[in-house]
């Protein structure tokens, strides 16, 4: 029986054991996910802390049921450890960790790179290895093929089967989540492509669609989030012009999207956050100066949402000016740091940098989030207040809303605040709008 074969009937009898490498937003969801479908599954990660709270079934990503977590690491179908040496037991090993940009704005591709290593130390014939961290198109067959093939001594195709299949994380999704997500598998090789494609089947309720290889499928994912990048600086051009203007983008949008066909609404904001969306056209704009071609649209629209902070504290500043207010000694809420709604993550949140440029123009600022008691930024920890009400509010020269959280009470916030400048049109429900400017 060949190598194709064997992993197939393995797959079909649930005897394929599965690895996740990087217990973070996408992978210990993942791991989840393949130990409900009945297969044994080993989560790597190099931090302690992860692991051991994995393996004492305690929980901390919200996509994740505690209760499925607690139950499945209780009967010994999920378990977590720092030791790669466990990879020569799995039978298809997932590679979910950060790619981030380097102070350069540059792809840092390390971590990817050092767990490729550590794997192909252990790698063993017979093992899928699939990529699902974003990455840059060419990361697979240009970086992790070299370092897999070099450090086992097997050779991809023959031995061992990769691939690439993006993440489509959305933290806070009621909806979607990784299970019935739609799925896209690229991989070296028709065989490969097969069998990580019936692997992900056996896993997932939700359609897996298959590309020719792994660089389609990672500039796919690019193109997801440079679609939105574009849209979003599209909005965020003509949120500054309409202000200028006197006209309110927002109720320009909702005019807008009344169009059953041809459009789709996009919404202005502080600046981009997550991992994917501010980070995703980077990679490509690096990627394509290999090539000589310089991505003019897509560059435009990442200088654009990343002003967007900028913008966001001029805006403040012309507030209380109205208010005979200066920006240095103001007293300033944030009403949210959160990248978006109802979510525990600031990853890449522009309400920090908005924070941070505050306080750099002498501001003292203060924040309340429900999901995010304190957070770090730039070497500085920040703590909440710990709850708000009309006292706390109208204690403040203005409220800045940076995240649109629906557990706030803004009727109460748009009767206490002297003002309001709601970035994210979280108060559009509220009927005094007296004291509200929208961004």
């Amino acid at each position: 029986m060949g190598m194709k074969e064997e992993l197939l009937k393995k797959i079909a009898d649930k005897s394929i054991v599965v690895g996740v490498c990087g217990l973070g937003y996408v992978g210990l969801p993942l791991a989840v996910e393949k130990a409900k479908a009945g297969f044994k599954t080993i989560g790597f990660d190099v931090q302690d802390s992860k692991v051991n709270m994995v393996n004492s079934g305690q929980n901390y990503i919200g996509d994740v049921v505690n209760e499925d977590l607690a139950e499945l690491v209780k009967s010994g179908m999920l378990r977590a450890t720092t030791d790669f040496s466990f990879v020569k037991d799995v039978d298809f090993i997932a590679i979910c960790v950060p790619t981030p940009l380097d102070i350069h704005q540059q792809p840092d591709i390390s971590y990817v790179k050092s767990s490729a290593i550590a794997i192909s130390k252990h790698l063993t014939r017979g093992t899928m290895v699939v990529l699902e961290s974003t990455t840059y198109p060419g990361t697979t067959e240009e970086l992790l093929k070299p370092i897999l093939e070099e450090g086992s001594g097997l050779k991809c195709g023959e031995d061992f089967y990769l691939g690439f299949s993006p993440e489509r994380v959305d933290p806070g999704n009621l909806i979607y989540k990784t299970k019935n997500t739609p799925k896209v598998v690229g991989a070296i090789g028709d065989d490969a492509r097969e069998v990580i494609a019936t692997m992900y089947r056996a896993v997932l309720q939700s359609e897996i669609y298959e590309v020719s290889s792994p660089a389609v499928a990672e500039m796919e994912k690019i193109l997801e989030n440079t679609y939105r990048n574009i849209n979003i600086g599209l909005v965020n051009e003509l949120a500054q012009l309409c202000h200028k203007m006197g006209i309110s983008i927002w109720e320009v949008i909702d005019a807008a999207k009344s169009k059953p066909y041809g459009f789709q609404a996009f919404y202005p904001g502080p600046g981009l956050g997550g991992h994917c969306i501010p980070l995703d056209p980077y990679y490509l704009s690096w990627k394509a100066r290999e090539f000589g071609f310089h991505t003019s649209m897509i560059e435009s629209s990442m200088m654009i949402n990343d002003k967007m902070p900028e913008y966001t504290v001029e805006r403040i500043g012309d507030i209380l000016n109205r208010f005979s207010k200066s920006l240095k000694g103001a007293k300033v809420l944030q009403l949210g740091v959160a990248y978006k709604q109802d979510i525990d993550d600031y990853r890449e949140s522009p309400a920090l940098v908005v924070g941070d440029l505050l306080r750099k123009e002498g501001c003292n600022v203060e924040y309340y989030d429900p999901y995010i008691p304190t957070y770090r930024y730039k070497g500085n920890t920040y703590q909440g207040i710990e709850k708000i009400d009309a006292d706390v509010v109208s204690k403040y020269d203005i409220v800045v809303v940076t995240s649109a959280h629906t557990t706030i009470d803004y009727d109460m916030v748009a009767e206490s605040a002297v003002v309001v400048f709601d970035t994210k049109n979280a108060m559009k429900n509220v009927k005094n709008r007296e004291k509200i400017e929208l961004l």
